[in-house]
């Protein structure tokens, strides 16, 4: 083989390693940025403010938050079928497209003047609209609307824990909860206790949301109501890069953690889109995921569920919520498992080996595989035909390398 030739099948070698690693970065990198602006999602509307409209701007591109969860793999196993998710919030536009005869309202909830419910809701649940990679987390899930406010979105425990309430009397087995209290009171506590003996999961946001005056310092932490009450699986917000975002408010009691900085959703009329951020946000995409396993694993306790969420989920400080992992996580026999109805933490979970890697290995791993490839052609090419030129052959029964071939053979 000549120099040239050499330099040659180098130069190309540098190529396919350069085009693999591109390709190995494209996909996080095209599904976080979107050129298109969109409207960001109020939490409140003041008295004399028009209620949110719909948004004209629709997201085309999958959203960064979609493919940190996976769901693409996710959906390959469960829907959400069957399962009802009450939304706690400002209420749940029935008329929104992507939540199209899946909407069921309690009293006047079935509307919705500032849009974050219906945001929420889509996070939950939100189907595949035509030219739109957007979707909610369990596509074929229901949704019970219920008020946790008034209707510009004023928040009071009382208006939420008869919110809570209301979800578990309509029939919801996961129920999630936007609100994030700074204290707790003894009608939150009886909704909650109400919600358990029911056997339904209550989801609820951590922290609140960020508001129009958070500034680059945290808050110091504490804890939030519902969330900290017992037996609520309280969530965290985190952005891109699996960080809290600056300036959010912390807590040191939480359960799980999810995607919830500048996430994409859904608004309460038209098929556009808006983008928001906060705990809440978060606490819908855990609904959406508990919704999954509720609807593969419906002998799991509210309980069970919970755990299994947690103890699926990726590890970090906070454990970020892993949806495949958990609806794949392999359980062990019904007859080891608690019986239904059994409140006890621990969920029996045993997970596969493969479930445990980090997102960033997943994703690499096809570059990988590429690469040796790469490297397996390449070093044929490149050395043995080297070898034998130079006489050398695969050893046989104890034979040696060829000597017939001077120390002062060339390439050639």
């Amino acid at each position: 083989m000549t120099t040239t030739h050499h330099r040659a099948v180098a130069a190309g070698l540098t190529l396919l390693l350069t085009a693999a690693l591109g390709a190995a970065g494209a996909g996080s990198a095209t599904a976080a940025g979107s050129t298109v602006q969109l409207p960001v999602l109020p939490t409140q509307v003041a008295a004399d403010d028009p209620c949110t409209a719909g948004s004209d701007r629709q997201a085309t591109d999958v959203p960064w938050e979609q493919v940190s969860l996976q769901l693409g793999r996710t959906w390959q196993f469960a829907s959400g079928t069957g399962v009802t998710v009450g939304v706690v919030d400002t209420g749940v536009s029935s008329s929104a497209p992507a939540l199209k005869g899946r909407v069921t309202a309690v009293g006047g909830a079935g509307t919705d003047c500032v849009g974050h419910g219906t945001f929420v809701a889509g996070l939950v649940a939100a189907a595949v609209q035509d030219g739109v990679r957007f979707a909610g987390v369990a596509q074929q899930a229901r949704i019970l609307a219920v008020r946790g406010s008034d209707a510009r979105g004023a928040v009071t425990a009382d208006r939420v824990a008869a919110g809570i309430r209301a979800a578990v009397d309509g029939g919801a087995e996961v129920v999630t909860v936007s609100a994030a209290l700074g204290s707790d009171s003894a009608a939150l506590r009886s909704a909650v206790a109400l919600a358990a003996k029911k056997d339904v999961l209550v989801v609820a946001a951590a922290v609140p949301d960020p508001s129009a005056t958070s500034t680059t310092d945290s808050p110091p932490a504490r804890d939030y109501y519902p969330a900290a009450d017992d037996g609520v699986l309280s969530v965290l917000d985190v952005d891109v890069d699996g960080e809290r975002p600056t300036g959010a408010y912390t807590t040191d009691s939480a359960s799980i953690a999810a995607p919830g900085d500048g996430v994409v959703g859904i608004g309460p009329a038209k098929d556009g889109h808006y983008i928001g951020s906060g705990a809440s946000l978060a606490a819908g995409f855990v609904a959406g995921a508990a919704a999954l396993v509720r609807s593969v694993h419906p002998e799991l306790t509210a309980a069970q569920t919970a755990s299994l969420l947690r103890t699926s989920a990726y590890p970090a400080d906070v454990p970020r919520l892993d949806p495949y992992a958990a609806v794949t996580s392999v359980l062990t026999t019904a007859a080891s498992a608690p019986a239904r109805g059994d409140a006890a933490p621990g969920a029996p979970v045993r997970l596969p080996t493969d479930r445990a890697a980090a997102p960033l290995r997943r994703a690499l791993w096809p570059a990988s595989a590429g690469l040796a490839v790469i490297v397996a052609v390449v070093w044929a090419g490149l050395v043995l035909p080297r070898g034998r030129r130079l006489g050398w052959r695969p050893s046989r029964a104890g034979s040696t390398p060829d000597t017939a071939v001077t120390a002062g053979a060339t390439e050639g």
